[in-house]
């Protein structure tokens, strides 16, 4: 059985001490006799005593734990972006602490809430993406902790975001669908009322555009889980002039349209092409493996949290600072 934690006070009632005389033992006090050092130092070490660090911080208003909020954790691409900020956290000996919104609004308003009465020292946060209400962030700011944006961004508050090129990976993407044959692209998307969905519908509708191919608004769907892709595409597919290929929001959206297509007994990439967005496992998993657009999450969290730890300690880049990771095609066995 694992044993409890003991306190200060545990070990001075076991030694028939004062706790204050504890704590200054612990802390080497010069105050305190070598033999009584020794007795709390080896009760502390046997009994695994462990201070409590967020205690210790409040107490002397210094607080080494960035607060980090995220949809979902088990999504490929926020644990990317999640690796990046412990990378520069650790080297600037700040702790992380993790939060998951779950898409849900009033879990991330909860969240929000619980860090800022912890008092971390900032917040990392990307939104939930049925999030259109944004004063909790704003009593983030209010509150005086430094607050980064990555990813899903709110462009009504003034601090520091971090986003990929939404706007030239979708481009990149479509063109390179219409340069390959296709000619009715479908695009699958989340809520748009999202900074990316936005960024990246017009990247598709450009590229349209571009080539001179009518937009047909009816292949423009809200559509961003393999779930959802795998209901919505068999209709679409139905129709006399059905698309021949996919532009999805995300690769697990895309993931579920490459499933309907081959139950609907149709060839990957020969009568339908399909092009993703990351590049996380779920796309080399996948047969054929899935062409898509890499996001870079790895290097969004290490900028993310570099603007932070700026933040933190007094560095500015001007009112706020919009960095922009590139992203580059991945090219596999869903587009010819």
């Amino acid at each position: 059985m694992k044993k409890p934690q003991i306190t200060i006070k545990d070990i001075a009632r076991a030694l028939n001490i004062s706790p204050s005389t504890v704590s200054r033992a612990l802390k080497n006090h010069p105050d305190i006799s070598q033999d009584t050092k020794n007795a709390v130092n080896k009760y502390a070490k046997d009994f695994n005593y462990k201070p409590n660090t967020l205690a210790l911080n409040l107490r002397m208003s210094k607080n080494n734990t960035i607060g980090v909020i995220v949809p979902e954790i088990n999504n490929y691409f926020f644990s990317s972006v999640l690796a990046g900020i412990e990378e520069i956290a650790n080297q600037a000996d700040y702790n992380v602490l993790l939060c998951q919104s779950s898409e849900n609004y009033e879990k991330e308003v909860r969240n929000t809430k619980a860090l800022e009465a912890t008092r971390v020292a900032g917040v990392l946060a990307s939104l939930c993406k049925y999030t259109t209400n944004y004063d909790h962030f704003q009593e983030i700011i209010e509150s005086e902790i430094p607050l980064v944006f990555f990813d899903r961004i709110c462009i009504g508050i003034t601090t520091d975001r971090v986003v990929v090129d939404d706007y030239k990976g979708a481009f990149t993407a479509v063109e390179y669908l219409i340069q390959t044959g296709c000619k009715r692209i479908a695009f699958y998307s989340s809520p748009f009322h999202l900074e990316i969905s936005k960024n990246r519908k017009n990247g598709y509708l450009d590229a349209l555009r571009k080539y001179g191919l009518t937009v047909d608004e009816s292949l423009i769907r809200v559509c961003d889980t393999r779930e959802e892709a795998i209901i919505i595409t068999p209709e679409i597919l139905d129709r006399p002039n059905r698309p021949d290929g996919f532009f999805a929001i995300n690769d697990h959206c895309a993931a579920g349209i490459l499933y309907a297509v081959k139950l609907a007994k149709l060839r990957v990439p020969q009568d339908i092409a399909i092009m993703g967005f990351s590049d996380g496992e779920l796309a080399k998993a996948c047969d054929p493996m899935l062409s898509t657009v890499e996001q870079h999450g790895y290097e969004m969290g290490k900028h993310a949290a570099s603007l932070l730890l700026d933040k933190i300690n007094g560095v500015t880049h001007g009112q706020y600072t919009n960095k922009i990771v590139k992203t580059n095609l991945i090219i596999r066995g869903t587009t010819r």
